[in-house]
């Protein structure tokens, strides 16, 4: 079974050799290269085995007919992988579909390209691509990796350079890194938190409110007869409306509760939200939910595909525990969810508490 977690994504450790005294005239060819270079025709999963055996290796090059085909930095592969049914699509399929989607620009140098042109280079990459492994030439179709965090390291022992660059480049990686991690805890359509996020969130404050003896809720929350409005219209439009949804809910569970940062609204899935309530009791949380439904129906979106409302309509459901009482997340979770099946086959356009 595959275990690679998310702090092995952005930063590799340094191996001692990359300390070692470097000259002006140092290449990148000196400096700690890495070989993991496979034909794009190879499932993915001989990729995800090979990072997970070895945590430093930034990447891996792609090959097609022995010619250089592209680059999957680890920190990609493994986001690709960890998004829903990411496993399922890629583990078992080409690394060449995975490119597909994680292709990216990527920088390609000589291996006695100097550590300090390399270096110039590699910085004048754009932030958001600040931490992808530079590909290096060795010699025609044979290539390496280079870790971007080694090449810097060995160019401040050849500058010596002063501590406040070093501090403007440390704060230019900690602005991407934090970007990065913002970008992999959202979802991509609607800009709230992703399924990923809110699984991680509700696992925290679940643990945090057994420790505080605190309630926690969560409410799950669906778009009525969605796909008819699908049908209806497109889904270019099913797009717009779901923006426009998420954005209604967010607003209104921060508003509601005076900006409190710590309430969370994720996309579960589909036309389903989610959203958690920490030191929330059960009359905060359906007093939330009913003015999120209120709030989405103010809305006014017509709706001619549904069966059910001539505009767009939440059903809600939920469910409200003590943790320190025992019980499981799980259970938390299924409770809110027989909550927002009932609201449906009650009617719709309600909210139900279990």
């Amino acid at each position: 079974m595959l275990n690679l977690s998310s702090s092995e994504l952005l930063v590799s450790t340094i191996p001692d050799n990359c300390l070692s005294r470097t000259s002006q005239e140092s290449t990148v060819r000196d400096l700690s290269l890495y070989d993991f270079q496979v034909d794009n025709n190879q499932v993915g999963e001989i990729a995800a085995l090979r990072l997970q055996a070895e945590p430093r290796l930034p990447g891996v090059i792609l090959m097609e007919e022995e010619q250089l085909s592209g680059m999957i930095s680890r920190q990609r592969f493994l986001e690709y992988l960890s998004r829903p049914f990411g496993r399922e699509l890629f583990l078992k399929r080409s690394l060449k579909t995975l490119y597909q989607f994680a292709c990216t620009d990527f920088l390609v140098l000589r291996a006695n390209t100097t550590v300090v042109e390399a270096s110039s280079r590699a910085l004048q990459r754009p932030t958001d691509i600040a931490y992808e492994p530079i590909v290096v030439e060795i010699e025609p179709n044979v290539y390496r990796l280079l870790d971007v965090h080694h090449l810097l390291v060995a160019q401040s022992q050849i500058h010596q350079l002063a501590n406040n660059l070093l501090q403007e480049l440390y704060l230019k990686l900690e602005t991407a890194h934090k970007e990065l991690e913002l970008q992999a805890s959202l979802d991509a359509l609607t800009q709230v938190a992703n399924r990923r996020k809110f699984d991680q969130y509700l696992a925290e404050k679940w643990f945090q409110m057994s420790k505080e003896q605190k309630p926690i809720s969560i409410i799950m929350a669906d778009i009525d007869c969605f796909k008819g409005y699908n049908d209806t219209y497109g889904h270019q439009a099913g797009d717009q409306c779901l923006k426009q949804v998420a954005l209604t809910i967010n607003q209104t569970a921060q508003m509601i509760t005076k900006g409190n940062n710590e309430n969370l609204v994720a996309r579960y899935g589909g036309e389903e939200f989610a959203i958690v309530l920490p030191k929330k009791t059960q009359v905060e949380a359906v007093f939330i939910a009913e003015k999120i439904r209120s709030q989405v129906k103010s809305l006014d979106i017509i709706n001619q595909g549904s069966y059910c409302s001539e505009i767009v309509t939440l059903s809600l459901g939920v469910a409200t525990t003590l943790p320190e009482l025992g019980g499981s997340i799980e259970k938390l979770i299924s409770v809110a969810d027989k909550a927002l099946y009932q609201a449906k086959a009650t009617g719709r356009d309600r909210v139900i508490c279990s």
